[in-house]
């Protein structure tokens, strides 16, 4: 990854097993970016991605963390292979170091995994009018899908999604894999 494109003082690296609860508080201090935005129930705010996702995701290269200028986990993005793309699982950045191209050095660092696996595309879910979704994703390629263009397993992730939140609110978004 280019320095330039990366905030001074962090790095982007895999993580180790005992940092997971270090991930696990990032990605619910992050969360609470959502309260009161009414787009997730509050007892969502409370919800993160488990353990076992992030031990599962670790062999297969599915996990970058970003570090600090002390090498401490400041954020972190987990992928998972869908398809014949590479699905954004989750991004989540500490709020206290938010707002520094975090979020966008982790999503660059996708699209050159994406890129190095083969895959011609990465693929998320978000909401479309936060600020820090949809349209922070468009700035960095990404458009939007059309309902007609979702897969099968776009559907089934939908379906999950439906079960904690008002699905029409949020969209699947695509872009090339490759440097920005």
């Amino acid at each position: 990854m280019s320095m330039r494109r990366l905030p001074e003082g962090y790095s982007i690296s895999g993580v180790a097993a005992d940092e997971i609860a270090d991930l696990i508080a990032i990605d619910l201090a992050a969360s609470q970016l959502f309260a009161g935005t009414g787009m997730l129930p509050d007892a969502e705010l409370l919800d993160h991605v488990p353990a076992d996702v992030f031990e599962a995701a670790m062999p297969g290269g599915h996990l970058f963390v970003a570090r600090d200028r002390k090498g401490l986990p400041a954020g972190f993005v987990l992928t998972s292979l869908r398809g014949d793309t590479l699905y954004l699982d989750q991004v989540s950045v500490h709020p206290d170091h938010g707002r520094r191209g975090l979020g966008a050095a982790l999503i660059r660092r996708v699209f050159q995994d994406a890129e190095d696996r083969g895959l011609k595309t990465v693929t998320l879910s978000t909401f479309r009018d936060l600020p820090w979704n949809a349209p922070f994703y468009r700035t960095l390629g990404f458009r939007e899908l059309p309902r007609r263009q979702m897969t099968a397993w776009m559907l089934e992730i939908e379906a999950r999604q439906a079960e904690v939140m008002d699905v029409t609110k949020r969209c699947f978004m695509r872009r090339k894999s490759g440097w920005l």
